[in-house]
């Protein structure tokens, strides 16, 4: 098992002051920062150039994090969690995170980290991290580091030294568990 050892203490040491990170998700290249932090969360917004009021989503460690922001898991969720592919689901409310994350009707878009360095500065950052794609929005999300615009590059606080040479292009599976229990499928 590889040692992240350096890497998580340095991208931990940002993330505790408040600071945006890049960083290689179990997906594509992401921008991250604590999703506890408004603070962090309004710096994302202003280097992607968003509009607060389309939400991010945030990626958490394990199953027993999910269920400290989420309460507990939908029986009808379960085969998703347990999916080799990432998959995202938004949840219609979530309790613990900043606000400035949700969506304008309370949910928010959460997946369980498949990438071990993630899981590694989830775990010990001791709450989830948001994972945004490293993009200015509405421009393509980039497939490698290299492809990443300067703006990203210099506006974030930390970049993680790790999978540079990598090519990513996987998004993530994405559905919606309403509140009626019931499962859309939004990106299969």
């Amino acid at each position: 098992m590889e040692d992240f050892t350096p890497q998580l203490n340095d991208a931990l040491a940002h993330l505790k002051q408040d600071g945006v990170m890049l960083y290689p998700s179990d997906t594509i290249w992401g921008i991250g920062c604590d999703a506890r932090s408004s603070k962090a969360v309004e710096a994302v917004y202003r280097l992607k150039q968003r509009e607060d009021s389309k939400a991010l989503i945030c990626l958490v460690a394990n199953r027993e994090m999910l269920e400290a922001y989420v309460g507990q898991i939908p029986e009808a969720l379960l085969p998703y969690l347990e999916e080799e592919r990432p998959t995202t689901i938004i949840y219609p409310k979530v309790k613990g995170l900043s606000e400035r994350l949700c969506a304008e009707d309370g949910s928010i878009g959460i997946r369980i980290a498949k990438d071990a360095f993630c899981r590694k500065l989830i775990q010990a950052l001791g709450a989830p991290i948001v994972s945004t794609s490293a993009n200015i929005s509405g421009a393509a999300s980039p497939q490698q580091y290299k492809d990443i615009a300067s703006e990203i590059l210099t506006g974030v606080d930390h970049i993680v030294p790790l999978r540079q040479n990598e090519r990513q292009t996987q998004a993530s599976q994405i559905i919606r568990f309403q509140a009626d229990n019931s499962i859309a499928i939004l990106r299969p």
